[in-house]
């Protein structure tokens, strides 16, 4: 069986401001990945696969075949000779392992498909993201699409609003940059559907609600101009400001043993950390100017860069 692969990915910024129409940055990551198999379903982990799979089929069949449609025969013949997702992306850590799944059952299975290959205008990126969103939503209950969209594109992408999303280009690295983005494992995975919940819950409260609007989403807003423009410096003083406004307000979402490292970043200026997805556990987002300080102050944590600058 041929298949290709697919990367996991990570939303340098807008998790949770996307959803009120901030702007987001997501960029794929290449150092996980997923793609189908063929395996011996008396193997533990092929079997359970499998049969997720087979859950996944039965709930995309039903959506709006003005949406998408799919080839049921074909899946069904490949389930039956043992098929599975094989994939290194670890689960509930923010980084887009139901994505890469999607992404790979759309472009094997979805009929009439809009390929990579073909000019993809920003009609048709709004296309994939709606079909995208409404077959994550068995993995979340509900979706923005942009994991499996930024896995099946394999591109950075900027989104500016809910409607209007484009891919984009990323200031190139500097392998020699003191700089880094870097991921922190926090050693738990989480579960995205409750952290999003808590979320909708606390913007009904009017002083939470200005707050996101005013400053969570401002904030955001600079740091992916910021991003794209290779302004470091403004960067920099930019992601303190959003660290802050995370610790300050997003406390459910921060594993309670990160509290004080989250905030000792923000004293010391060594580094500093934000949401990477959802929160609630998986992998916290860092940035520093200079990594080798940020190494030493976290000394006690495995550490991954994603970029250098």
């Amino acid at each position: 069986m041929k298949a290709p692969l697919f990367y996991s990915k990570i939303l340098l910024f807008g998790e949770y401001g996307i959803i009120k129409n901030s702007k987001g940055l997501s960029i794929p990551y290449n150092f996980f990945k997923g793609g189908f198999k063929l395996g011996d379903l008396s193997v533990e982990e092929v079997s359970k696969s499998n049969k997720n799979l087979k859950l996944f089929k039965d709930f995309i069949s039903k959506i709006d075949k003005n949406i998408v449609v799919f080839d049921l025969n074909k899946i069904n013949e490949d389930l039956d000779k043992g098929m599975y997702f094989d994939s290194t992306i670890p689960q509930g850590y923010g980084v887009g392992s139901s994505g890469a799944l999607v992404a790979a059952v759309y472009d094997r299975y979805a009929q009439n498909k809009i390929t990579i290959l073909e000019n993809l205008t920003k009609n048709k990126i709004l296309v994939l993201k709606n079909i995208f969103s409404k077959m994550e939503s068995f993995f979340h209950g509900k979706s923005s699409g942009l994991d499996p969209l930024n896995s099946y594109l394999s591109l950075p992408i900027l989104i500016h609003s809910k409607n209007k999303i484009e891919t984009t280009g990323i200031p190139s690295q500097s392998i020699n940059g003191k700089g880094a983005v870097f991921l922190l494992d926090s050693g738990e995975s989480s579960d995205t559907a409750p952290m999003v919940e808590i979320f909708f819950e606390s913007m009904k409260n009017k002083d939470y609600s200005k707050m996101i609007k005013e400053d969570f989403i401002h904030t955001t807003d600079n740091c992916v101009e910021d991003f794209l423009n290779a302004d470091f410096k403004s960067l920099f003083s930019n992601i303190k400001k959003l660290s802050k406004v995370v610790l300050e307000n997003f406390k459910p979402m921060i594993p309670e043993n990160f509290h004080n490292i989250w905030a000792k970043g923000i004293e010391s200026n060594d580094y500093f950390l934000k949401l990477c997805g959802s929160g609630g556990g998986g992998y916290i987002l860092g940035f520093s100017q200079d990594f080798e300080k940020a190494k030493a102050a976290l000394s006690d944590y495995k550490l991954e860069v994603v970029y250098n600058f």
